[in-house]
């Protein structure tokens, strides 16, 4: 059994530090409120006993809590009242210096949280050491200057999770949807350098990777880019090679048939394609940004998108060229083709590609396949997406997400066209559901009142967000405000204006939907008798988002939080909070936004038409996924989950395995194995635990993690049923 230490390093659970600060306080006590030793080793036994049933690493503060309630159930309140003190002046002692201890912690790579918070980053690399030391200062800068402490006793209480405060001292915002197709037609700078128009595919293949890097530098979440925005300069190149291809001919003095120089002139194209495409995945998964990460890039292949039937066929076979790289990998240290995280693919089902008889049918298959083997692409139904997505105008749109989930609402410029590209999201505050509930204690009344203030304080937490970004000046991030990404602001002009009237969005996240309407009406939100109240609480929190954006003129968005480290720190909050209850927060995470509980038996096809109701009251963002046993050998089935996904729901995955054991060549499924109360991997064939010795690629938040995960997340991993 391990415990948390508080600077976030794991070690061995020991019962005599319980007992030894046990007796010390009893010393100090007068002999009549003394307690036997034999008390005091019952005590001891009852507090390990009681972290040993929790299934899962605990921190120093739980034992000491458990300890407080056994101290004041023995009938001895001087006792109790000793080792309060002493933990109370033990822990102003630390107060001072826990930034430092924090950051030594994670230098030495013994800060288990931190090492485990972001299962895209590799803790023991120096840059991302470098990256989370100036988190810590971060940090430590909002706590004490630039958060209300309302706010910051809320997000430490894990009443609501204030995102990404290692960054907030910056004026950073979250992600964007980058403008690709204007820095690329009408140039862009990078570092200072001017970048012209490219003339030909590859060339725009690898100015736009650098672009991806330079935003990637400049925020903090996820980023997306359309392949629609290369596809003019597919042309570009066949006419350049044409060019080429006549003029050796002539050279030669040679005379060639059409068509012979036709087939000659693809054939050298879909070369240099293959090229670029290739440029692309691997400069994404090699780039490290000054986040001490490759960047968190989302691709879009979108045929709706192409302006003309050229420029369809030409996006066509770059979205082919796509799916094909992906499907074979990269190489890992052993030269063993491998699944990598990034770039996350999107391909958008439309009618020109999800029946038969579709002309890109061919492309779904591919699709299909890839998703089987590689986890990816992830689909986006243009049918529903156009249903859900309506402009002022009436107008229904079908676009990407910013990175893994959050969307845009629809927006509408001065000129009556509907823009996506070139707008962001300014952050995110997200309320925990479980703990609304569990504070109402099940009484409906009080449920709505608590959930009423709850929402208050993201509100305030989110103006905070709004507020902190009011006011930065363009020349912070050139990349973006000043060279295309998300705008041509001038140098010294302020990024207001994009602030309001619905250009950004911001976010009011929500996790544990599930718990939250399991406690409230002892039901899963599955169930005919408790599916209306989930219903009514999404709806509530719609209706307070539209609520501030008519206050603020600033577009509040209702997203579901892809939580990571976060569903870990909510599940032991409330049981710090509350207890175990069980079915209720006995495990060691809780539910990512409105998904069914990871452990609930449900087909696919049934999990996916009973979300797409909650998914549409998720507008700033949200994705459904399925867990699949291996499907390589039958993409029939991947298939009709995609004519499913297609007619029935805007946004899913298929959640499958890809892993290798460098040991010994398994490339099945890695498993998870209990070690003295803490989840490891484990190959199933030689043994190994080793992380450093395998590759493996789960699911967890929309991205594919690569870094392994906390004890929350991999108790969820574990626990995942097949829905099909």
């Amino acid at each position: 059994m391990k415990i948390i230490k508080r600077n976030g390093q794991e070690v061995i659970f020991n019962s005599d530090k319980i007992y030894n600060a046990i007796v010390k306080a009893n010393l100090k006590v007068s002999d009549r409120e003394r307690i036997a030793d034999d008390q005091i080793k019952e005590i001891t036994d009852k507090v390990s006993l009681a972290c040993k049933k929790k299934n899962r690493a605990v921190s120093v503060e739980e034992v000491q809590d458990l300890v407080e309630n056994e101290l004041m159930l023995v009938g001895s309140p001087s006792l109790a009242r000793e080792y309060i003190t002493y933990r109370y002046h033990r822990a102003l002692a630390r107060k001072s210096n826990t930034t430092d201890e924090q950051i030594l912690g994670l230098i030495e790579c013994k800060n288990e949280e931190v090492k485990q918070e972001n299962s895209n980053k590799n803790p023991t690399v120096s840059s991302v050491q470098r990256d989370y030391m100036a988190g810590e200062i971060s940090k430590d800068l909002t706590r004490r200057f630039l958060l209300p402490e309302d706010v910051i006793k809320a997000h430490d209480e894990g009443i609501i999770h204030f995102h990404d405060t290692d960054y907030f001292a910056q004026h950073m915002h979250n992600c964007d949807l980058v403008n690709l197709e204007d820095m690329l037609q009408n140039g862009t700078v990078i570092s200072g350098t001017m970048i012209e128009k490219p003339h030909k595919f590859l060339t725009a293949c690898n100015i736009a990777t650098q672009i991806i890097a330079q935003v990637a530098s400049a925020q903090y979440g996820g980023q997306s880019i359309s392949l629609t925005h290369l596809a003019p300069f597919v042309n570009d190149s066949r006419k350049k090679i044409r060019e080429e291809v006549e003029a050796e001919f002539k050279d030669a003095g040679v005379q060639v048939d059409e068509k012979v120089l036709t087939n000659i002139v693809e054939k050298r194209l879909r070369k240099e394609i293959k090229s670029g495409v290739q440029t692309i995945q691997y400069q994404v998964v090699t780039l490290m940004t000054t986040n001490g990460q490759a960047p968190f890039i989302t691709v879009f292949m979108y045929l709706g998108e192409a302006k003309n039937e050229q420029e369809k066929a030409d996006l066509a076979i770059i979205i082919e060229e796509t799916l094909k790289q992906r499907y074979e990998g990269v190489k890992n240290e052993e030269g063993v083709w491998i699944t990598p995280a990034f770039p996350k693919l999107i391909y958008v089902l439309e009618e020109q590609n999800i029946h038969k008889d579709s002309p890109y049918y061919y492309l779904t298959k591919l699709a299909a396949e890839c998703s089987a083997k590689r986890m990816v692409p992830d689909y986006i139904s243009e049918k529903k997406m156009l249903e859900y997505k309506v402009d002022k105008n009436g107008e229904g749109h079908c676009y990407t997400c910013m990175g893994c989930r959050s969307f845009l609402t629809p927006y509408v410029d001065e000129n009556g066209k509907p823009k996506y590209y070139g707008r962001f999201n300014q952050g995110v505050v997200t309320i925990n559901l479980p703990d609304v509930a569990l504070s109402s204690g099940g009484d409906m009344d009080k449920f709505w009142k608590i959930f009423n203030e709850r929402l208050d304080l993201c509100y305030r937490a989110l103006m905070c967000r709004h507020n902190r970004l009011k006011g930065t000046v363009s020349d912070v991030a050139p990349i973006l405000w000043q060279y295309g990404a998300l705008a041509r602001l001038k140098k010294g002009e302020t990024i207001d204006k994009l602030l309001y009237g619905g250009y950004s969005t911001i976010s009011l996240g929500y996790a544990g939907l599930y718990e939250c309407v399991k406690y409230m009406t002892g039901y899963s939100h599955t169930d005919d008798k408790a599916k209306d109240f989930a219903l009514k609480v999404m709806q509530h929190m719609n209706d307070r988002c539209k609520e501030w954006k008519e206050k603020e003129n600033i577009d509040f968005s209702l997203y579901g939080t892809p939580l990571e480290s976060t569903t870990y720190k909510f599940a032991k909050a409330l049981q710090r909070r509350f207890g175990i209850i069980e079915g209720i927060n006995d495990k060691s995470y809780i539910t990512n936004s409105y998904h069914v509980h990871v452990s609930e038996p449900i087909d696919a096809f049934t999990k996916l038409k009973f979300e797409s109701e909650f998914q549409r009251l998720s507008p700033g963002g949200a994705i459904s996924y399925v867990e699949v046993p291996d499907m390589k050998s039958n993409i029939d089935a991947v298939l009709s989950l995609l004519n499913y996904i297609y007619d029935n729901i805007m946004y899913a995955e298929i959640n499958t395995k890809s892993d290798f054991c460098q040991v010994c060549g398994y490339d099945g499924e890695i498993q998870i194995v209990e070690d003295d109360g803490k989840l490891v991997w484990e190959c199933p064939h030689c043994k190994n635990r080793d992380q450093a010795k395998m590759n493996v690629a789960r699911r967890t938040c929309g991205y594919i993690g690569t870094q392994f995960w906390n004890q929350g997340r991999t108790q969820e991993i574990r626990d995942r049923v097949l829905h099909l």
